[in-house]
């Protein structure tokens, strides 16, 4: 073989090799990156609850406490009203009898009398009564983020939410930190 078709095949086909690379590469910048779009962002959340004691001032209202327990002023006041009434009826030992019976009828009226109206007798005081309230609200544990490349809807979770619709995808996986907004 001739040097002259040695070098004239090499250099075409170098030259044809050198023509599909430089093809290839343009084809290439042509495409230039590539991006996802975002389709979707939910926070991923969870309710926290927290005690609190909240107390408030109350008024009550209570029974006065007695200042004689076994009604000795009624019943003694009883049994002398009823003795005098007794006394009035009658004559002799009858008069007698009616005054004992006055008494002691009088003596139990005085008891019960004494007894109701220390029962309707009133104390208000004032009480702090307190209890444990539950607070709750959400907190935010991350996003669940949903990207679509092509026809494939893919999901990622991230800590933050990323600020725009769309993320530059290297090597088929998304790069976060470059998440933008599509122009136009």
């Amino acid at each position: 073989m001739s040097k002259s078709i040695v070098v004239g095949s090499t250099l075409a086909v170098l030259g044809l090799g050198g023509l599909a690379f430089g093809a290839w590469q343009v084809q290439q910048e042509e495409a230039g990156p590539q991006y996802a779009e975002i389709v979707d962002i939910q926070a991923l959340t969870r309710t926290v609850e927290t005690p609190r004691e909240v107390c408030e001032d109350v008024v009550v209202s209570q029974a006065a406490p007695s200042r004689d327990p076994n009604r000795i002023v009624g019943t003694a006041a009883g049994a002398l009203v009823g003795g005098l009434l007794g006394n009035q009826i009658g004559g002799g030992s009858g008069k007698k009898l009616a005054t004992v019976v006055g008494a002691l009828g009088g003596g139990l009226a005085g008891r019960e009398v004494q007894g109701r109206v220390e029962a309707n007798q009133r104390v208000q005081t004032t009480q702090r009564q307190c209890q444990t309230v539950m607070d709750s609200h959400q907190e935010t544990q991350g996003y669940e983020v949903s990207w679509r490349h092509g026809e494939a809807v893919q999901t990622s979770r991230l800590d933050s939410a990323p600020q725009g619709n769309r993320v530059l995808l290297e090597d088929g996986q998304p790069r976060w930190e470059a998440v933008s907004s599509s122009e136009g």
